[in-house]
């Protein structure tokens, strides 16, 4: 099933679906002008979850609580839904959510109404915001059961080990400024190609790109 966005919010600067609505398991946490045709999409969908015994959850939030606009700036939807182990959900947010009157004093109502989602985790992500990524692309979630885990790689399994190497790797490798004329220069792709392969081998992940073959 394809749900189309709301063009009059690409206009407003929602460059992506992931600014204006995030979902986790069956609940569906958007703005109220999301979607194009939004109920129409909305009991399509529950019709389509239904048939495989499931029930659509929505957290619908209201343009006179949360403008399209304070959405954008504060990236409210640009966080993530996760589950609890009893259950219930905690919503991870930026620091900017915090900061703005009405979107805080939204979330807290939400988490006191005794709904799915009961907590929220604030992280300050200003470097990460200054560049369009909040919570929900700094941390990519995989579902896993035991024995799929178990088939993962451990050297890309997340550990204070890793964290630390991984923070050397950047420090020697990423350039904190880059030039129109290093675009043209061929150290610039030797640079690249050398923190590549550098990275694939503290990953663990073998030869994956063409240059390393």
């Amino acid at each position: 099933m394809f749900i189309q966005q709301n063009p009059a919010v690409i206009d407003q600067g929602v460059f992506h679906n992931d600014v204006i609505a995030v979902s986790n398991q069956q609940l569906l946490f958007h703005h109220q002008q999301a979607f194009l045709h939004q109920q129409q999409a909305l009991d399509e969908l529950r019709r389509k979850m239904a048939a495989i015994d499931s029930e659509l959850v929505t957290i619908e939030v209201p343009t006179a609580r949360v403008s399209v606009a304070d959405a954008v700036a504060t990236y409210l939807f640009n966080s993530q839904l996760l589950t609890k182990p009893d259950g219930k959900m905690m919503i991870v947010v930026p620091e900017e959510s915090r900061e703005h009157a009405g979107v805080w004093a939204y979330l807290n109502e939400m988490v006191s109404d005794g709904g799915p989602v009961d907590q929220i985790q604030v992280f300050a992500l200003r470097e990460s915001m200054r560049n369009g990524g909040g919570p929900a692309c700094l941390r990519l979630r995989v579902a896993l059961n035991e024995t799929e885990l178990r088939a993962v790689n451990p050297r890309v399994m997340m550990n204070d080990q890793l964290f630390a190497t991984l923070n050397d790797w950047v420090d020697r490798y990423y350039r904190d400024r880059l030039t129109a004329a290093d675009l043209a220069d061929p150290q610039l792709l030797r640079e690249g190609r050398e923190a590549l392969d550098a990275l694939t081998a503290i990953m663990g992940l073998g030869s994956i790109y063409p240059f390393q073959q």
